[in-house]
């Protein structure tokens, strides 16, 4: 009963935020040193950090929309969740012992330690990030209404920016001459292996994650079936053809959707074009927001140790410009750790402010305000000044945490007001390939697709008779989890299109996450090159957070938005 309490539910979820978030901010912070110190170069750096989000666009929208069909013991959702962790764990081995394992293949092991620290890099940002996605729909599965959703957010922000501060600060410690180095090794070994202990401990608080029953239902298995009277068993003389011939429509099933993989580009495509307005509206707003913020939070360091103590990265170990440049990384460590402080602060009142001020008021005021304080640590010499201004970007994070999330969760709680177009649109698709199917196969059931968060209805309706022709009972009972994951994921070109689940909108959101860290790591290294100065990320930064005012008055916050 203890862990069936809804608070504790909630807690057990985001305790995976925050093992995700200190494993994600402590490798991305003490990553860069480590290319650095290989030999590679800066410009190419930048496009190593680059990889995993590159990844992740790919991957997002299949992982999500394979998510909402999805059937399992497991749920929907935690399926995927320990796929992407057991990547990050497989990653946070790798880092520490890029060395090690490049001595097992190669004498000259610096090229081999390069491709084993690139190979490490990517699989912890690309399975960290896509890790979130189906983090993001498990809590609006668990938490659907508005009031509930902007709550159960508002931890799951809280604990993100929990999990930033102490991944900020665990690399600040020498662990090399702490008491766990006789055991866990140097400096590099000892901080990845207590990040892993860490995050293991939270991956396993997810199995008493309770995933609710309505949440689990599949295209093939809906609550209709489920009702449904029980079938006569078949004689056992004809169990043996039963087996052959289910045998034989899985392997066609597998075949076909082996076939469809050819088709995996168009299907990508199709997902990010068959965008509702609503959600393309916010997608666009939070692309703009999220580069401008990335564009900061990625190259601040190096903006704080170049520009404000004038060091050198690149100079000797020892001399005064190195000393300078290692001053300025830690000033400017201090000044992410005070954007997470600020960012719990605002995650713990975002309930409040909204209900107060409104949804649309908070969430302008958050993009407006970003601008401004990048405009100032563009300006300013000062190092107190230009810390505070960072420090103040946390309002900005919390709410690119919380809002949009909860504007997607109340899209798909009130779909007849938000997305009646799709809706409308599907049906006819839905009615058009029900009235063939019936024609061919001589299926006079009635077809229904609820939109009730993505979980998509059954092929008969609750009337229907028990006695079910056989090849439409044979292709339902031998369809398992993984051909319609699969088929979901590349297509089926004779099936009907499945209700629009919210996993699949909440990876498109976090796609833009991901593509606003793909611009900052391509461009930006070439721009400070060409610019030579290091002031170029906060111009930068600063001129996304502009054009994100724009797109941010774009986004439906009510249903008086769709009138308009």
């Amino acid at each position: 009963m203890l862990f069936h309490n809804r608070k504790t539910q909630l807690l057990l979820v985001n305790s995976l935020t925050f093992g995700l978030e200190v494993c994600l901010a402590a490798g991305i912070t003490y990553v860069p040193p480590l290319l650095l110190e290989v030999g590679v170069e800066e410009k190419f750096m930048t496009m190593v950090l680059g990889i995993g989000p590159v990844l992740g666009l790919v991957f997002v929208p299949l992982i999500g929309s394979a998510s909402d069909h999805w059937h399992s013991s497991y749920g929907r959702r935690r399926p995927f969740i320990w796929m992407l962790c057991l990547g990050v764990l497989l990653s946070l081995f790798v880092i520490p012992h890029a060395s090690s394992l490049a001595s097992l293949f190669a004498l000259n092991t610096r090229p081999l330690e390069i491709a084993f620290l690139i190979l490490g890099i990517g699989l912890l940002d690309f399975c960290g990030q896509v890790c979130f996605t189906p983090l993001e729909a498990l809590l609006s599965d668990l938490f659907q209404e508005p009031d509930n959703c902007r709550q159960a957010f508002s931890m799951y922000a809280f604990m993100i920016s929990l999990g930033g501060c102490i991944g900020y600060l665990l690399p600040a410690i020498d662990w090399g001459g702490s008491f766990l180095a006789p055991y866990l090794g140097g400096q590099e070994t000892c901080l990845f292996s207590l990040l892993a202990v860490i995050f293991l401990g939270c991956v396993l608080a997810t199995l008493f994650v309770t995933e609710e029953a309505a949440a689990q239902v599949d295209v093939l298995d809906g609550p209709a079936l489920k009702d449904a009277p029980p079938k006569p068993s078949p004689p056992a003389c004809c169990s043996c053809q039963l087996s052959r011939s289910s045998c034989l429509l899985q392997a066609r099933h597998m075949m076909q959707a082996l076939r469809n993989l050819c088709t995996l580009v168009p299907r990508l495509h199709s997902l990010y074009c068959r965008i509702p307005k609503v959600i393309r509206r916010l997608f666009v707003a939070e692309l703009c927001s999220w580069m401008a913020l990335m564009t900061f939070m990625l190259f601040y360091t190096d903006f704080v140790g170049e520009g404000l103590y004038h060091g050198v990265p690149r100079a000797k170990p020892g001399t005064d410009a190195r000393r300078h440049y290692d001053e300025g990384v830690r000033m400017g460590s201090l000044g992410l750790f005070l954007q997470c402080v600020t960012s719990i602060f605002f995650s713990t009142i975002m309930d409040r402010m909204v209900k107060q001020f409104g949804t649309r008021a908070v969430y302008l005021a958050s993009v407006v305000f970003f601008p401004v304080a990048a405009f100032v640590m563009c300006l300013s010499h000062s190092v107190i000044v230009v810390t505070i201004s960072a420090a103040l970007t946390g309002f900005t994070f919390s709410a690119l945490q919380i809002l949009p999330y909860t504007l997607a969760s109340l899209y798909h709680h009130e779909k007849q007001v938000f997305l009646h177009k799709y809706k409308s649109k599907e049906e006819e698709d839905a009615a058009r390939l029900n009235k063939k199917s019936a024609f061919s196969k001589g299926l006079l059931s009635s077809q229904k697709l609820p939109y009730q968060n993505g979980h998509a209805g059954s092929l008969f309706s609750p009337s229907s008779s028990p006695s079910s022709p056989p090849a439409a009972s044979s292709a339902l009972c031998v369809s398992s989890s993984c051909d319609v994951s699969l088929m979901m994921m590349v297509g089926e070109p004779d099936s009907v299109a499945p209700g629009r689940g919210i996993c699949l909108d909440l990876a498109i959101l976090d796609s833009a996450f991901l593509l606003s860290q793909v611009v900052p790591s391509l461009f930006m290294g070439s721009i400070v090159q060409f610019t030579q100065s290091v002031t170029a990320y906060m111009v930068s930064a600063a001129g996304f957070g502009l054009v994100a005012i724009y797109f941010a008055t774009k986004v439906v916050f009510d249903k008086s938005d769709m009138a308009k």
